[in-house]
């Protein structure tokens, strides 16, 4: 009976498996589509082709070109949200250490996820209201992590006591300039040059005058 139920569990195992692998082709390959024709040309059957499955197996994951587009956005928020916080967590505990680290971390995950972040702006006002109001609150959700580190360096007196919202939401579309604007950045800079360049621009309004100084590291060239 034993060994029967770890046969059961090891199978459901390598189920679960087979699909998360299954669905990570179907959304890979949604961004390749989509990026070429964009979500209005993209046919089912030119997804299928680009995933190297069938359409009815997209069907038994997906239930439309709609679900598709959902699916591939909530992929790229959720990169953000659940590695967002890890990385913080990494940083030396101060508030300031943490916010660049979590800027530095959200700006690495959009240099190996370009085509998604800009297809999350060019497609998402495709999405119903449900799939919308989904989006918004995932953004919220990856957006909580700084936030709080915000907040935290606002009640130790070393960030300015500017509303956190407004603050961490620029941070967020600084970032998000690496993916939109990659084909004159990517020029002038690497991703590690990118994003020293944006610490030291946006530091210094985020951090009380007497205190930049300890924080000039965060900006210097490492090795």
């Amino acid at each position: 009976m034993a060994n029967n139920a770890a046969t059961t569990e090891l199978e459901a195992a390598v189920r679960a498996v087979r699909t998360n692998s299954r669905r990570r082709q179907v959304l890979d390959a949604a961004v390749k589509v989509m990026q070429r024709t964009g979500f209005h040309a993209m046919s089912m059957q030119a997804l299928a082709d680009e995933a190297d499955v069938s359409v009815g197996l997209i069907y038994k994951y997906f239930g439309g070109k709609e679900d598709v587009l959902l699916a591939t956005i909530v992929d790229i928020l959720e990169k953000f949200r659940d590695q967002l916080a890890p990385a913080m967590a990494q940083a030396p505990d101060d508030p300031v250490e943490q916010v660049a680290a979590g800027f530095r971390r959200y700006i690495q995950i959009i240099d190996d996820n370009r085509d998604a972040v800009v297809l999350t702006y060019r497609e998402s006002r495709t999405l119903d209201a449900d799939g919308r109001e989904r989006i918004k609150e995932l953004e919220v959700e990856t957006s909580a992590p700084l936030r709080a580190a915000v907040e935290a360096g606002v009640a130790a007196g070393v960030l300015t006591p500017h509303d956190p919202d407004l603050t961490v939401f620029n941070l967020l579309m600084l970032a998000h300039s690496w993916a939109l604007k990659h084909w004159h950045f990517a020029a002038l800079y690497s991703v590690e040059e990118f994003i020293r360049a944006q610490l030291e621009f946006v530091l210094p309004t985020m951090v009380v005058a007497e205190r930049l100084d300890e924080y000039r590291h965060l900006t210097a060239r490492r090795p």
